[in-house]
């Protein structure tokens, strides 16, 4: 069989001048998957794929129920200890930064020694930044609280909302206070991965649209482009 007739665009590179040439196909096979190879080594990996699993979790809203379940677990809690320090005068009343100055006087007591709970760098951060400022820092803790459980229960930001959560927990962690912050922040730290599908069942389903990301249809734009392109006809 003529190498013309296997070929519908004989006019181009490597395929024309062999035509051209009377040469069979198989010759020009060989020189398709050559200069295939060459260009194909030529171009530059910028972008690794996630494995499956990776995509399943993080980026596929049938699996987006689990994401929904550990932002209202993760959400309450942060809510609830938000309104009980909201409701407490010593933490955002009239006394507010009273028991947080207990709190950080507890956290410079684990700074000393050879192998302290509270690391020295953090301990000079709460002597220095936070404790002069023990008001402003209670209430914004306690507020801080009760935005990010409403953020995730809502579903409305919860990337935003889970950063700041686990920003928290590792805050509390540093000052040598465990409890459950080392379980919230594996929880929120997921959430964070999963900022595209957590809330897909909340308000980012309407609020990350509008805004333009991430949930395109894709199906659309593919086809879009598909039918943007001019159609080449066969030689």
């Amino acid at each position: 069989m003529a190498a013309k007739t296997v070929f519908t665009n004989p006019s181009s590179g490597v395929l024309g001048r062999a035509i051209a040439s009377g040469c069979s196909s198989k010759p020009v096979t060989f020189a398709l998957r050559a200069k295939k190879g060459t260009t194909m080594q030529s171009k530059r990996v910028t972008q690794i794929e996630d494995p499956p699993i990776a995509r399943a979790l993080f980026g596929d809203t049938r699996f987006a129920w689990i994401g929904l379940i550990v932002r209202l677990y993760v959400g309450w809690q942060w809510l609830s200890e938000g309104i009980i320090k909201a409701q407490t005068p010593a933490w955002a009343g009239s006394q507010a930064g009273v028991f947080l100055t207990t709190w950080i006087d507890g956290a410079l007591k684990k700074s000393a020694g050879p192998h302290p709970d509270v690391q020295g760098w953090y301990g000079a951060f709460l002597s220095n930044v936070v404790l002069p400022h023990a008001a402003f820092w209670s209430v914004l803790v306690t507020y801080g609280e009760i935005f990010v459980g409403l953020g995730l229960i809502l579903g409305l930001f919860t990337g935003i909302a889970a950063f700041f959560g686990t920003t928290m927990n590792a805050s509390y962690m540093l000052a040598g206070t465990v409890s459950t912050n080392p379980i919230l922040f594996a929880l929120g730290s997921f959430l964070v991965l999963a900022w595209k599908t957590a809330g897909w069942w909340g308000l980012d389903r309407w609020v990350l649209a509008r805004l333009g990301t991430p949930w395109k249809n894709r199906t659309a734009n593919t086809a879009a482009t598909i039918a943007a392109q001019p159609v080449v006809p066969a030689a």
